[in-house]
Parts: C-alpha cells; sequence; structure tokens
C-alpha cells in the first residue's frame, strides 16, 4: 500500500493500514425512528485481521448497521469506538464505503479514479490510478466511460475508486447483488486482495455462500438485534441459536 511522506512523495508500506482504527468496539447500539425500533442494544467487537460479514434476513437492520458505523447515520442510543476514539474527521479519512448502486462520476473509467487522488502530484495520480485500473481488472476498460461499464465492472471501479485513499476500513454493502457469478467472483478476487494488502472488510450479504467464502468472522443480526457472532466456520457448523439454525436451513427468520 502507499503511505504518504513528509516530503510530499509516496513510498510503498507493509503495514496493516487497518490497524490504527481497530479495535471496533460497538456497545448498545439502537436506533428507532417514528416510533419503531430498527436497530436494539446491538453490541459486538471486531478485529482488524479479520473480514467480517454482517448477515441476517431482510430487515434486519445489516444495512443500516453499516451506515451507521460509516457515520452516515446517527445512532439514537449506544456509542462504538475505533481503537477507543470516537468517530472524528481523522477516523472518517481512514474510510470508505461501496454501495449495492455504484455512485460513480459521469466520467471515463481512470478519471472516476484520477479525480480521488486530487492531494498526489499528477505523475504519483497517474501512477496510482493505473495501479488501481490493473488491480480492478480495469485497464483495457480505462477510457470507456463508466456509465458504459458491465454492472460487475461498475462494482469494481466503484471498489477501486474507494481503494485510492487507502482506507483502514472498507465498508461494502451488497457489492455482488444481482451480478452473474463470474462477475462475483471477480469481485470477491478484489475483496480477498484488498485485505491481503492490508485493509479491514466489513461486508453486508444475503449470500450465505458469499459468506462461507469470503468471511472470516461472522455478525448476525434478525429483527434489529444481535443474535450471534461467531467465526464463520463456527457460525455455519454449530450454529448457537435457534434462529441461526433456521436462517442456514432457508427458513423464514423474523
Amino acid at each position: 500500500m502507499l503511505k504518504r511522506m513528509d516530503d510530499g512523495t509516496s513510498k510503498e508500506t507493509t503495514s496493516r493500514s487497518g490497524d490504527s482504527l481497530f479495535p471496533l468496539e460497538v456497545s448498545n447500539i439502537g436506533l428507532e425512528t417514528v416510533g419503531q425500533s430498527l436497530l436494539r442494544d446491538v453490541s459486538f467487537t471486531l478485529a482488524a485481521e479479520t473480514k467480517t460479514v454482517i448477515i441476517g434476513p431482510n430487515g434486519a437492520g445489516k444495512s443500516l448497521l453499516l451506515r451507521i458505523l460509516n457515520g452516515l447515520l446517527q445512532p439514537t442510543s449506544g456509542h462504538f469506538t475505533w481503537a477507543g476514539r470516537t468517530t472524528d474527521a481523522a477516523v472518517r479519512a481512514r474510510q470508505a464505503m461501496v454501495f449495492q448502486r455504484p455512485v460513480l462520476l459521469r466520467r471515463s473509467t481512470e478519471a472516476n479514479i484520477h479525480f480521488v487522488l486530487n492531494g498526489l502530484s499528477l505523475a504519483e495520480r497517474n501512477t496510482r490510478t493505473q495501479a488501481l485500473l490493473e488491480q480492478a481488472g480495469l485497464t483495457s476498460r480505462a477510457k470507456t466511460p463508466a456509465r458504459l461499464l458491465s454492472g460487475g465492472e461498475q462494482q469494481r471501479l466503484a471498489i477501486a475508486r474507494a481503494l485510492a485513499t487507502d482506507p483502514g476500513v472498507l465498508f461494502l454493502d451488497e457489492p455482488c447483488a444481482n451480478l452473474d457469478p463470474s462477475a462475483t467472483k471477480e469481485i470477491e478476487d478484489l475483496i480477498n486482495a484488498t485485505h491481503a494488502s492490508g485493509t479491514k472488510i466489513i461486508l453486508v450479504t444475503h449470500d450465505l455462500g458469499q459468506a462461507r467464502r469470503v468471511g472470516d468472522d461472522v455478525v448476525f443480526l434478525s429483527a434489529g438485534r444481535l443474535v450471534e457472532q461467531a467465526t464463520v466456520q463456527d457460525f455455519f457448523a454449530h450454529p448457537k441459536t435457534a434462529l441461526g439454525r433456521a436462517f442456514i436451513r432457508g427458513e423464514i427468520v423474523m
């Protein structure tokens, strides 16, 4: 990954970029609106070293929780800290998020990434842009308008653009929804490579197969509550709750 130096240049560093943000400690998070409780007393701790998947039935509060952690929503109760710190400008600068429907600029593929790198010199911006295009498998599509990319290509571009600032944590909200298996595999490969480079992954998914393939640990929500937190292996082999067992079997869970 690239580290910004005092003299304005960048150099490679092998330290994990997410280390300074973790552990993430979530304590009794709640979210209410118009008298309706959407999240209730959600508490857990996440480490930097794992890829975390947040799973649960529709309406469980998965995306709401992700938006709270990213600072897009404010909880109505509880709190959370990043390595003991509340969310401030320095913490926000280390976060990036990709949505189910990627939000892209009406520019070329490479211009979408180039735009994010305003703090670097032109030469560094060009070098970093090309590296991210290669990482996302989009080098041949560099000059293509982003709106003309396929759905999977647009999602890979959104991830590459999010990585331009070298975030310590990358939030992903259903990044493979409505994509075919080939496009899904390309995104999962990019997610794994991103994690291997030192960025913490927190991924919301409705796809249990994806949770098994990508995740290291699971946060399982139902009806706005945390039901289980476990390693992926333990959750799918030995769920501790009746709700967990029912969810894995594909039964309707409320």
